[in-house]
């Protein structure tokens, strides 16, 4: 018996894209490539819908924040609905104050449409599996790798801020495991 085909033709554009612009740099600390989280962030999305065009915004959600691809890039090469998702997903301002920054954020994303809310959890259970992996080995040593002043208690507010803000996702496979992860990490 054959598989359904489907027209991936997006997701293989965002992908590929992503792998380029993300060459040659580290998952901070982890000593892999980069483009490994998007991909990951592309696996979350997927197992809650197969919309190309957010499973494309999965893969492509880290290129304007951490590469010289621009916003208007994204919007040439991939359209305005994919370009919005990856425009909600990303850092506005990362001069601001940490927390600042991470308010605007968050405030964003709870009011962003259920689509960009499956983008945004397909990054924040990627980046929640790592901080659960490494807090295993490292325990409060691994705080101090990160940009947040105030460490552990910092991450803490904001992860379960992250989880109030993607509510509308719970019942799904992924949500549930953030916040269990949140649960397991923070207790």
């Amino acid at each position: 018996m054959s598989e359904k085909k489907i027209d991936t033709s997006l997701l293989d554009k965002a992908i590929k894209f992503a792998v380029e612009a993300h060459a040659g740099t580290e998952r901070r600390g982890k000593g892999f490539p980069y483009v490994v989280h998007p991909l990951e962030a592309v696996a979350v999305a997927a197992t809650i819908t197969a919309d190309q065009e957010l499973l494309a915004a999965a893969a492509l959600h880290d290129t304007v924040e951490d590469t010289d691809v621009t916003l208007d890039l994204i919007y040439d090469e991939f359209g305005p609905r994919v370009a919005s998702l990856v425009y909600i997903e990303s850092d506005q301002d990362a001069n601001e104050e940490w927390r600042s920054r991470k308010m605007k954020s968050i405030a964003r994303l709870a009011g962003a449409s259920r689509d960009a809310k499956i983008v945004a959890i397909g990054d924040k259970l990627s980046n929640m599996r790592a901080i659960a992996r490494d807090y295993r080995v490292q325990g409060d040593k691994l705080w101090s790798m990160f940009h947040a002043p105030g460490g552990k208690p910092d991450h803490e507010w904001h992860y379960r801020q992250l989880a109030a803000a993607l509510k509308d996702l719970e019942g799904t496979d992924a949500y549930e495991e953030f916040v269990c992860l949140i649960e397991k990490v923070f207790a």
